[in-house]
Protein backbone atom coordinates (compact mmCIF):
# COMPACT_ATOMS: atom_id res chain seq x y z
CA UNK A 1 0.00 0.00 0.00
CA UNK A 2 1.36 3.44 -1.18
CA UNK A 3 0.91 7.02 -0.57
CA UNK A 4 1.61 9.81 -2.82
CA UNK A 5 3.02 13.26 -1.01
CA UNK A 6 4.29 15.84 -4.02
CA UNK A 7 7.25 13.91 -5.38
CA UNK A 8 7.49 10.88 -2.60
CA UNK A 9 5.79 7.90 -1.66
CA UNK A 10 4.95 5.90 1.75
CA UNK A 11 5.05 2.65 1.04
CA UNK A 12 4.20 -0.15 3.73
CA UNK A 13 6.32 -3.43 3.54
CA UNK A 14 6.33 -6.45 5.84
CA UNK A 15 9.92 -7.65 5.48
CA UNK A 16 12.89 -7.57 7.56
CA UNK A 17 14.09 -4.31 7.69
CA UNK A 18 18.07 -5.55 7.47
CA UNK A 19 17.39 -7.16 4.19
CA UNK A 20 16.07 -4.02 2.38
CA UNK A 21 18.25 -2.27 0.17
CA UNK A 22 18.07 1.56 0.70
CA UNK A 23 20.14 4.79 1.83
CA UNK A 24 19.08 4.23 5.26
CA UNK A 25 17.25 2.22 7.36
CA UNK A 26 16.26 3.20 10.93
CA UNK A 27 17.29 1.58 14.35
CA UNK A 28 14.99 1.83 16.94
CA UNK A 29 18.04 2.40 19.54
CA UNK A 30 18.58 2.63 22.81
CA UNK A 31 19.97 6.09 24.17
CA UNK A 32 23.14 4.42 25.06
CA UNK A 33 23.30 3.42 21.59
CA UNK A 34 24.37 -0.35 22.21
CA UNK A 35 22.99 -2.71 19.73
CA UNK A 36 21.82 -5.43 21.83
CA UNK A 37 18.23 -7.45 21.03
CA UNK A 38 15.43 -6.78 18.93
CA UNK A 39 15.67 -4.56 15.29
CA UNK A 40 19.27 -3.29 16.91
CA UNK A 41 20.53 -6.87 17.13
CA UNK A 42 19.90 -7.78 13.88
CA UNK A 43 21.29 -4.56 12.46
CA UNK A 44 24.55 -5.80 14.61
CA UNK A 45 24.22 -9.32 13.75
CA UNK A 46 23.82 -8.73 10.09
CA UNK A 47 25.54 -5.58 9.97
CA UNK A 48 29.03 -6.42 11.89
CA UNK A 49 30.68 -4.87 14.84
CA UNK A 50 31.70 -1.86 12.58
CA UNK A 51 28.18 -0.24 12.99
CA UNK A 52 28.63 -0.77 16.86
CA UNK A 53 31.85 0.72 16.47
CA UNK A 54 30.71 3.68 15.31
CA UNK A 55 28.20 4.19 17.70
CA UNK A 56 30.35 3.79 20.99
CA UNK A 57 32.40 7.16 19.11
CA UNK A 58 29.15 9.03 18.91
CA UNK A 59 28.51 8.10 22.32
CA UNK A 60 25.12 8.14 22.31
CA UNK A 61 21.76 10.39 22.04
CA UNK A 62 18.92 11.66 24.09
CA UNK A 63 15.08 10.01 23.34
CA UNK A 64 13.46 11.60 20.51
CA UNK A 65 17.07 12.09 18.83
CA UNK A 66 18.95 10.21 15.71
CA UNK A 67 22.19 9.89 14.83
CA UNK A 68 23.62 8.35 11.34
CA UNK A 69 26.28 5.66 10.90
CA UNK A 70 27.49 3.56 8.13
CA UNK A 71 25.44 0.46 7.12
CA UNK A 72 28.76 -1.97 8.18
CA UNK A 73 28.08 -5.26 5.81
CA UNK A 74 24.21 -4.17 5.35
CA UNK A 75 22.43 -4.02 2.26
CA UNK A 76 21.84 -0.44 3.34
CA UNK A 77 23.88 2.16 2.82
CA UNK A 78 23.32 3.89 6.43
CA UNK A 79 21.63 3.00 9.61
CA UNK A 80 19.73 5.67 11.45
CA UNK A 81 19.93 5.07 14.78
CA UNK A 82 16.60 6.88 16.34
CA UNK A 83 15.74 6.50 19.88
CA UNK A 84 12.16 6.06 21.01
CA UNK A 85 9.81 6.18 24.29
CA UNK A 86 9.56 3.37 26.54
CA UNK A 87 5.80 3.42 27.63
CA UNK A 88 5.28 4.89 31.44
CA UNK A 89 7.83 7.75 31.22
CA UNK A 90 5.89 10.32 30.16
CA UNK A 91 5.40 12.72 26.88
CA UNK A 92 5.25 9.38 24.99
CA UNK A 93 3.67 10.51 22.00
CA UNK A 94 5.76 13.70 21.41
CA UNK A 95 9.23 11.59 21.58
CA UNK A 96 7.87 9.24 19.32
CA UNK A 97 7.01 12.11 16.59
CA UNK A 98 10.23 13.97 17.35
CA UNK A 99 12.22 10.35 17.12
CA UNK A 100 10.65 9.86 13.30
CA UNK A 101 10.66 13.78 12.38
CA UNK A 102 14.60 13.63 13.30
CA UNK A 103 14.85 10.63 10.98
CA UNK A 104 13.64 12.64 8.54
CA UNK A 105 16.11 15.58 8.80
CA UNK A 106 18.93 13.42 8.99
CA UNK A 107 17.96 11.52 6.14
CA UNK A 108 18.34 14.93 4.24
CA UNK A 109 21.19 16.27 5.85
CA UNK A 110 22.76 13.79 4.22
CA UNK A 111 21.08 13.71 1.02
CA UNK A 112 19.43 10.34 1.16
CA UNK A 113 16.32 8.92 -1.22
CA UNK A 114 14.97 6.19 0.50
CA UNK A 115 14.40 5.32 4.37
CA UNK A 116 12.86 2.69 6.05
CA UNK A 117 11.48 2.76 9.40
CA UNK A 118 10.25 -0.11 11.71
CA UNK A 119 7.60 0.10 14.09
CA UNK A 120 9.94 1.94 16.53
CA UNK A 121 9.30 1.62 20.16
CA UNK A 122 6.56 -1.72 19.73
CA UNK A 123 8.87 -4.03 21.07
CA UNK A 124 10.57 -4.00 24.36
CA UNK A 125 9.83 -0.19 25.33
CA UNK A 126 6.13 -1.30 25.00
CA UNK A 127 4.63 1.30 22.94
CA UNK A 128 1.15 0.41 21.36
CA UNK A 129 1.50 -0.32 17.55
CA UNK A 130 -1.77 1.30 16.65
CA UNK A 131 -0.65 4.24 18.07
CA UNK A 132 3.01 4.23 16.77
CA UNK A 133 1.19 3.59 12.87
CA UNK A 134 -0.45 7.07 13.70
CA UNK A 135 2.07 9.29 14.71
CA UNK A 136 4.75 7.78 12.59
CA UNK A 137 2.73 7.93 9.69
CA UNK A 138 1.08 11.36 10.11
CA UNK A 139 4.77 12.62 10.86
CA UNK A 140 5.98 11.36 7.54
CA UNK A 141 3.30 12.77 5.93
CA UNK A 142 3.79 15.89 7.13
CA UNK A 143 7.80 15.95 6.63
CA UNK A 144 6.98 15.11 2.99
CA UNK A 145 4.72 17.89 2.07
CA UNK A 146 7.80 20.01 2.55
CA UNK A 147 11.00 20.35 0.40
CA UNK A 148 13.02 17.06 0.91
CA UNK A 149 15.57 15.06 -0.63
CA UNK A 150 13.70 12.12 -0.26
CA UNK A 151 11.59 10.11 -2.67
CA UNK A 152 10.75 6.95 -0.59
CA UNK A 153 9.43 6.75 3.05
CA UNK A 154 9.15 2.80 3.97
CA UNK A 155 7.71 1.37 7.01
CA UNK A 156 8.97 -1.93 7.21
CA UNK A 157 6.84 -4.17 9.37
CA UNK A 158 7.44 -7.35 11.00
CA UNK A 159 4.30 -9.46 11.58
CA UNK A 160 0.96 -9.69 9.67
CA UNK A 161 -0.42 -7.85 12.82
CA UNK A 162 1.79 -5.16 12.45
CA UNK A 163 1.84 -4.76 8.75
CA UNK A 164 -1.92 -4.81 9.39
CA UNK A 165 -2.26 -2.10 11.74
CA UNK A 166 0.05 0.23 9.33
CA UNK A 167 -2.24 -0.95 6.14
CA UNK A 168 -5.50 0.20 8.05
CA UNK A 169 -4.05 3.69 9.61
CA UNK A 170 -2.42 3.86 5.96
CA UNK A 171 -6.18 3.80 4.77
CA UNK A 172 -7.74 5.89 7.24
CA UNK A 173 -4.87 8.72 6.65
CA UNK A 174 -5.92 8.37 2.85
CA UNK A 175 -9.64 8.74 3.44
Amino acid sequence: MELKVNKSIIRLVESDITELATDAIVNAANAALQLGGGVAGAIRRKGGQTIQEECDRIGGTHVGGAVITTGGNLKAKHVIHAVGPRMGEGDEDRKLESATLNSLKVADENKLETIAFPAISTGIFGYPMDRCARIMIQTAKQYLAGPTTLKEVIFCLYGQDAYHIFEKTLHDIIR
